[in-house]
């Protein structure tokens, strides 16, 4: 049964008993998942309102992108759980001879690379949602602006915790050409992410001050 199928109180169980999955990184992708599930929402409440007629065109482009991100993180969630088994194995093959050890090297190399690719797509595709919240923070409904903060937020803490999972992968990998190049394509994404998602959860304060 894939996690994604689960109920919220079976996943949450398993997350907190001793299974090696899932973990932060699955609990990054669900957390991003219900950030972009609650922008989309607010589109939802904004398409078809008189009020904002205006932005009818500009929130139905985000919400079809935002359902599509919702999807993939879901997906996300269940391939993390998929990439740690593998891995998990590969920490416990033996390593007697050279030959094993080699092997298992080897192994592990592999693994921690098919590992560290999933926390790196939760960051693209958190990042990806983030910014659809920036669009829609002046183009929606005043009355569920609140809710904008929130997902905002959950994506902040999504971006996040896939940094983190990501490093834990890329600290024991050797290929330091790998390890550059995922630094490189993730680090913008992280600082720019959060960055925004602070500006945008500024606007929505100041819009609830008023």
């Amino acid at each position: 049964m894939k996690l994604a199928d689960k109920t919220c109180a079976d996943f949450v169980e398993v997350l907190a008993s001793k299974a090696a999955a899932p973990g932060g990184g699955g609990a990054s992708a669900i957390v991003g998942a219900i950030g972009m599930a609650l922008g989309s929402m607010v589109c939802n409440l904004t398409i078809g309102k008189k009020k904002y007629a205006q932005y009818d065109e500009k929130v139905k482009g985000i919400l079809k992108k935002a359902t599509d991100l919702q999807d993939e993180l879901l997906k996300l969630m269940d391939e993390d759980a998929e990439c740690f088994l593998p891995l998990s194995k590969a920490y416990g093959m033996p390593k007697e001879t050279e030959q094993e050890k080699k092997l298992k090297s080897e192994t592990l190399e592999k693994c921690l690379k098919e590992a560290c690719s999933v926390p790196v797509n939760i960051v693209k595709k958190a990042y990806e949602a983030v910014e659809l919240h920036e669009a829609l923070v002046d183009n929606c409904s005043k009355l569920a602006i609140s809710d904008v903060g929130v997902g905002v937020q959950c994506l902040k803490a999504a971006i996040i915790g896939a940094q983190l999972n990501v490093i834990i992968n890329l600290n024991s990998i050797k290929d330091n050409e790998y390890v550059d190049r995922v630094k490189g394509e993730i680090e913008p994404l992280i600082k720019n992410g959060i960055k925004i998602a602070d500006e945008v959860y500024e606007k929505v304060i100041n819009i609830l001050s008023k």
